[in-house]
């Protein structure tokens, strides 16, 4: 195979698992980096990719919905060849999983270039016969090569035909029997000087057609009308006679989808994921939104012109609408109405016809403006605030939860505080009114006291176990506060001001209550600040 354009690693999977996968991979386990081609419901993601692969390899745009997972690789070379494995996954589980074996060989030498001077005259007839038939097999093998040699086709949606083309330019008998196939099915078939639509898979009737006379002309390309999204993958034209096949080529046809839309949005309730096709639509096909990121859900459903809330998922019922006459207007866009941060994320329309097969389809990405913010702060700041009001009312049983990196900031449920981490105890509080005047807004906790208490509680319980020879220091201003170390108080450690006027509980590692209590000592305005626990394990 060295030598050819490309090659195509035949993956089949069932529509509906396809349909279910977050992705699928490529991989070759006999490098170090096996990632050979990794394909996202919307898009390839290469960027984990073995740089050998880079710029060789392809999958079908529309791949995990028709199932068709097969990879194109350009070029192939002797050290491409092993075992590569094609694995449909959902959120990392293995859904389907299939190997195919690649060897990439190169033309073995037609005979030695020189021959032993002593053989008897009647060696060296048979070594030059024997060299002459290797000779002609090979050209022959060649020649095999060049028609298995794969050419790929890219067609839009909507577009009216494509033309997969082939043209030999061997002489072929008038009786041979001429074959497009397509996944097993029959796409085409021209025999006795006639095309022979009665031998042809029934989906492909009608719509396709070769030219006239195509034996003479040597012209064998066969044109495709009324493209489907299914129509995408390899067509391999076969020419036999007797059984015999002389001659054969594969194309590889992708009918592509445009790159999803990107739409922002932000203080509105309802949107629409616009739709709009140039295509004539048969008035019975069925118009699928879906939700790519929960699992492909179905968001809405229209089938023969009419809306279908009963085959929607149960969270979209009453939450979306399309346009009547929608399908001989070609506008298939979808109104989402009561908009939640939960909303965003890719959506995909997909139109079948009667049989099942895609039409069309396209993709759009909703997402939130104000879902993100960035602050810039300068350090050695005491606190900072982190700003979130909402121009909705909000139902008074809603969590509110302030995260970073994955950890539990501050939790909000009903004015009260949960499941919030150690490092953040103490430190945090937001309005207890905060539905009410829609203002989230995460705030530093900050103890007031009367000047004139006798002291103040500075409160921090932790629930992790830390081991027993830690250090804790209490520090404000950069100034030591108080000091726990070795399972002792340490007053020499900390700063002259503070000396007498602080004090931990007994055990605070095994109670896991770190709080340090500091008594008053002339004004406490003085005093007055953001103080900082330190555990230094």
């Amino acid at each position: 195979m060295r030598g050819v354009e490309s090659v195509l690693l035949p993956c089949q999977v069932p529509a509906d698992v396809s349909r279910s996968s977050t992705s699928a991979v490529w991989d070759c386990e006999e490098f170090r980096n096996p990632t050979v081609h990794l394909r996202l419901q919307s898009n390839d993601d290469l960027s984990g990719q073995n740089d050998r692969y880079t710029n060789r390899t392809s999958m079908f745009t529309d791949a995990l919905q028709t199932g068709d997972l097969s990879l194109t690789l350009r070029n192939p070379i002797v050290s491409d060849s092993g075992t590569y494995c094609c694995i449909a996954l959902r959120f990392g589980d293995r859904l389907c999983q299939t190997e195919v074996q690649l060897k990439v060989s190169v033309p073995p030498p037609v005979w030695p270039k020189v021959l032993s001077a002593v053989l008897l005259g009647t060696l060296i007839i048979l070594a030059a016969a024997f060299g002459l038939f290797v000779c002609r097999a090979y050209v022959r093998m060649e020649k095999r090569s060049e028609a298995l040699q794969q050419e790929v086709v890219e067609a839009p949606q909507g577009e009216e035909s494509v033309l997969l083309p082939f043209k030999p330019t061997a002489d072929l008998p008038q009786d041979v029997t001429v074959e497009w196939t397509h996944n097993n099915r029959k796409v085409h078939v021209y025999e006795s000087g006639n095309n022979q639509p009665d031998k042809q898979d029934q989906g492909y009737r009608g719509r396709t057609e070769m030219k006239e006379d195509p034996l003479r002309t040597k012209d064998l390309s066969l044109t495709l009308k009324h493209l489907h999204l299914t129509d995408s993958g390899v067509y391999t034209c076969t020419i036999k006679k007797d059984g015999h096949m002389l001659l054969q080529k594969s194309v590889a046809l992708s009918v592509t989808v445009p790159q999803p839309e990107k739409m922002e949005v932000a203080g509105v309730r309802t949107v629409q994921l616009p739709f709009k096709t140039t295509a004539d639509l048969p008035q019975d096909v069925t118009v699928e939104w879906r939700h790519s990121d929960y699992n492909y859900m179905k968001v809405h459903v229209n089938e023969r012109g009419k809306n279908k809330p009963d085959k929607q998922d149960q969270g979209y019922r009453g939450h979306t609408n399309m346009k009547k006459k929608e399908i001989k207007n070609k506008d298939l866009s979808l109104t989402l109405k009561d908009l939640h941060l939960t909303d965003s994320g890719v959506y995909t329309c997909t139109v079948y016809n009667k049989d099942g097969h895609m039409l069309l389809q396209k993709s759009v990405t909703l997402y939130f403006k104000d879902a993100e913010m960035q602050m810039v702060v300068t350090q050695g700041l005491k606190f900072v605030m982190l700003p979130f009001k909402i121009p909705h009312d909000l139902p008074h049983d809603v969590t509110v939860e302030w995260k970073h990196n994955y950890v539990t900031v501050y939790k909000y449920i009903d004015v009260n505080v949960d499941s919030q981490h150690q490092d953040y105890r103490g430190r945090t509080e937001m309005n207890k009114d905060a539905l009410k005047t829609k203002d989230l807004t995460l705030e530093p906790k900050i103890v007031k006291v009367t000047e004139g208490e006798e002291s103040v509680l500075l409160v921090f319980k932790t629930t992790a176990d830390l081991p027993q020879d830690v250090t804790v220091e209490w520090t404000h201003n950069n100034m030591q506060v108080h000091v726990y170390e070795s399972g002792n108080n340490q007053p020499d450690k900390q700063n002259q001001s503070y000396r007498g006027r602080t004090e931990m509980k007994k055990d605070p590692l095994n109670t896991k209550d770190l709080s340090s209590g500091v008594y008053s000592e002339h004004s406490l305005t003085r005093n007055t600040g953001t103080g900082t626990m330190k555990t230094f394990l």
